[in-house]
């Protein structure tokens, strides 16, 4: 749970409070810049933008409490216009080497899977299972009912399941 307190310091212009903050969501920021630009170093680069938007804009936080949803949903922005800018898809060479030692694709099959799916059912997938965001929080960040929410997600795991029956994939999605 988030320290709202520290997150009150950072709003009222506190660095170090700020920088608490920062450090404290820094897996979840990583995770999602590395699952949505496929590379380590731009992923490294997208943390240092987003840190200097989220320092620059922390005063129009209105819920502390959502913090980490805050964080994350600039980084999800910064990385789609990234790749709209760049137009191309990038693969992690090491992940690659280090899936293809082993006998288990599951991973590259999920994530190739994933790739086809509509934008808006991905950024789903990875908010709630990746990320582990509740559909409530879910709900905020999009602005939309909770309901809404999980229709989303029941038809992105759906259209998922199909996709990697195809392949012959497990059917535990």
């Amino acid at each position: 749970m988030e320290d709202t307190n520290q997150v009150l310091r950072a709003i009222n212009g506190d660095d170090e409070a700020f920088l608490s903050v920062i450090h404290t969501h820094k897996l979840a920021l990583y995770k999602t810049a590395l699952a949505y630009l496929k590379n380590e170093e731009e992923a490294i680069e997208a943390i240092q933008e987003v840190t200097f938007r989220a320092y620059r804009n922390i005063h129009e936080l209105r819920k502390p409490a959502y913090v980490k949803t805050w964080l994350i949903r600039i980084m999800i922005n910064y990385c789609q216009n990234h790749l709209k800018k760049s137009r191309r898809t990038l693969y992690n060479d090491d992940l690659l080497l280090r899936q293809g030692k082993s006998d288990d694709y599951t991973y590259i099959e999920l994530e190739e899977a994933m790739s086809k799916l509509d934008d808006d059912l991905c950024e789903l997938l990875y908010l709630k299972y990746f990320h582990g965001l509740k559909i409530k929080d879910i709900a905020v960040m999009w602005k939309c009912p909770e309901g809404t929410i999980k229709t989303r997600l029941r038809n992105a795991l759906r259209l998922l399941r199909s996709m990697l029956e195809e392949k012959g994939g497990k059917r535990s999605v």
